[in-house]
């Protein structure tokens, strides 16, 4: 069972930035297609950017494009989320989720959470002055 880590959250003013991580310490991530997902209170949890195992295979949703990235870290195992130019409306729990993906697949990746199967126990960002 792959167990997944993030790290990264914390509170930040309107304009700010973080780096959310998610790592793995028992399985490659390269395996793996990753997704990154929120929620907010009384709300549905949304897809936010995700990753597959071929390269460059990124998605986002259309609110954070552009201030959000998705990057992989071969060394520490890892799949980073930087977020900047944070908006009071980023705040959530954010998640990373993983699906197993032995081969590089051309589709563009997922961004729906039923297609996950691991899951991390999330981390909270808090975007306010």
């Amino acid at each position: 069972q792959l167990q997944l880590v993030e790290s990264g959250g914390g509170l930040v003013q309107p304009g700010g930035s973080l780096r959310l991580s998610c790592e793995a310490s028992e399985y490659s991530l390269a395996y793996y297609a990753i997704g990154w997902f929120r929620q907010a209170p009384g709300k549905e949890r949304e897809g936010v950017s995700c990753s597959g195992t071929m390269p460059g295979n990124t998605d986002y949703l259309d609110s954070v494009k552009g201030r959000f990235t998705v990057s992989r870290d071969s060394v520490l195992n890892a799949v980073h989320l930087q977020m900047s130019n944070l908006k009071p409306e980023d705040t959530a729990t954010y998640y990373c989720a993983a699906i197993y993906e032995p081969a590089p697949v051309q589709a563009t990746c997922r961004l729906t959470p039923a297609d996950f199967t691991s899951w991390g126990q999330g981390t909270q960002v808090t975007v306010s002055s």
